[in-house]
């Protein structure tokens, strides 16, 4: 079925979000190759205002679905709110997607070495991917005692 049949408005809301899923699913793809966790950072506040966008347009499709309702049969109104469903089920696609590359961006930005060394980076990033939450906070906690024991060994 076509939406501009149903509602030029309708159609056009949907065009739009069909560019934003668009360029979406291209900046993840980006985002895969990015390695400076600054830059990284960036193209995924980017991303997120896309979603807004996104979430905001679908509203809108909504609205206008509401105010169709009456106007249109059943078959129709089914058509539309599977459409609604669909437009939904992919932003929450993107929304776990870059929930999965916060998560990702913030485990690099606590066991990227200080020194800037990329080799102990990237491999305290694989260590952590293999750990638990649990694990990690122990970790956290080791880390700490040895820091303030060496503290405590420079001042005496």
């Amino acid at each position: 079925m076509d939406l501009a049949s149903v509602n030029e408005e309708l159609a056009e809301i949907d065009g739009q979000i069909a560019d934003i899923f668009r360029a979406l699913q291209n900046g993840f793809q980006k985002l895969d190759k990015i390695k400076d966790a600054n830059r990284r950072s960036r193209q995924l506040e980017e991303l997120t205002d896309k979603m807004r966008d996104c979430k905001r347009l679908i509203k809108d499709f909504e609205r206008v679905v509401k105010d169709e309702a009456g106007s249109v049969d059943p078959n129709t109104a089914k058509f539309l709110n599977e459409r609604k469903q669909s437009l939904i089920k992919e932003l929450n696609s993107y929304v776990a997607l870059k929930k999965q590359h916060a998560s990702e961006n913030k485990r690099v930005d606590l066991f990227d070495a200080p020194s800037g060394e990329d080799a102990f980076g990237e491999e305290n990033v694989l260590l952590a991917s293999n750990m638990s939450n649990q694990q990690l906070m122990q970790h956290g906690d080791n880390l700490m005692d040895e820091t303030d024991q060496a503290l405590a060994r420079s001042k005496q």
